[in-house]
């Protein structure tokens, strides 16, 4: 059993081809989600780097940290409005491919992974 999986970012779309023509080369999501991904979160002691074999699969860590990273960017702190910023601003539905993760979940990774 793996992670919850986010939609294909070439997936087309009625409006333009796909959300890749939405995000420029240079926009700043597009480092973040290059750096994320270039991350080992089992060594850097992130909580449910390991997908547990039971029950519903979780969020990666590497989608959750990218929506903080990218909040920490924007000035923003709190785990409601990076929940609305999800449904609201194509650059985070780009980031997290769909995912929409709810405040609970955001508040508790903020949480869990202080240390790492």
């Amino acid at each position: 059993m793996g992670y919850i999986k986010g939609a294909d970012r070439n997936q087309n779309t009625l409006f333009p081809e796909s959300f890749e023509d939405y995000i420029s080369d240079n926009n700043p999501v597009r480092i973040i989600d290059e750096y994320v991904e270039q991350l080992d979160m089992k060594q850097l002691r992130f909580q449910r780097a390991d997908c547990p074999d039971s029950g519903r699969p979780p969020y990666a860590p590497k989608d959750l940290l990218k929506l903080y990273l990218y909040g920490y960017l924007n000035r923003i702190r709190s785990s409601r409005r990076l929940e609305h910023e999800t449904i609201r601003t194509i650059e985070v539905i780009w980031l997290l491919k769909k995912l929409k993760p709810d405040f609970k979940t955001i508040a508790d990774f903020r949480k869990d992974n202080k240390k790492a």
